[in-house]
């Protein structure tokens, strides 16, 4: 039998990873957290570097009848990410593609109001953009939000989770910066085995946790 739990909850696995995120050199950084389980995450790292935080609203585009599976990933900003991976082998036609991104830009843009009201996105341009998530299985969702944030022209993108499959890691630290990944069990399995409490995230929590980080940037200005 295999240890089931590397971190307590999301927010412990935050406080591990800011760690190794302090050492680096940033410039002017700034939190990114893919909603909503990544916010607890990201909250920890903004709060041990002193960053603002904010939210990359990503959405998996699943397969039909089996929403689980991801076949792509869209992000803020219109990028999208197909997974050939998935959509070859079940033959998967684009009119089935449109029609589920077409569902998830709704949700998408839902969030994104729920989230963060009427304030625009924070700035990134020109900065160290830390992205958080709380885990790593396909990737599709994150190579998602990388390439909506290229087209923003930050100084660089440096995917930071806490927990990963092998191979989707090898593939992010491609198209990133810097790969920041604690653990990488061999197998993987799922995101969710190796958190002790890895309750879902709710709407709730995110919008609290961005509050508080902007309330303490404001205590600190």
């Amino acid at each position: 039998m295999f240890q089931t739990s590397l971190f307590i909850d999301r927010r412990d696995a935050g406080v591990r990873l800011a760690a190794p995120i302090a050492a680096l050199t940033l410039e002017d950084p700034v939190v990114l957290a893919l909603p909503r389980g990544g916010v607890p995450v990201g909250f920890e790292i903004a709060r041990r570097i002193a960053a603002p935080l904010d939210v990359l609203v990503v959405r998996k585009l699943g397969v039909p009848g089996h929403e689980e599976l991801a076949m792509g990933a869209i992000a803020s900003g219109g990028a999208r990410v197909i997974n050939q991976e998935v959509v070859r082998p079940l033959q998967i036609g684009p009119e089935v593609i449109e029609r589920v991104a077409a569902r998830e830009q709704r949700e998408l843009e839902r969030r994104e109001r729920l989230f963060r009201g009427d304030r625009p996105p924070a700035p990134v341009r020109g900065r160290s953009v830390i992205l958080v998530d709380d885990g790593l299985a396909t990737g599709a969702t994150m190579r998602a939000a990388v390439e909506s944030l290229r087209e923003r022209e930050p100084f660089e993108i440096i995917a930071a989770i806490p927990v990963g499959a092998g191979s989707s890691c090898v593939t992010l630290s491609r198209i990133v910066d810097r790969l920041l990944c604690l653990e990488q069990p061999e197998p993987f399995y799922g995101v969710g085995l190796w958190y002790q409490d890895f309750e879902q995230t709710s709407d709730e929590e995110v919008r609290t946790l961005l509050d508080f980080n902007r309330e303490d940037a404001h205590a600190h200005a």
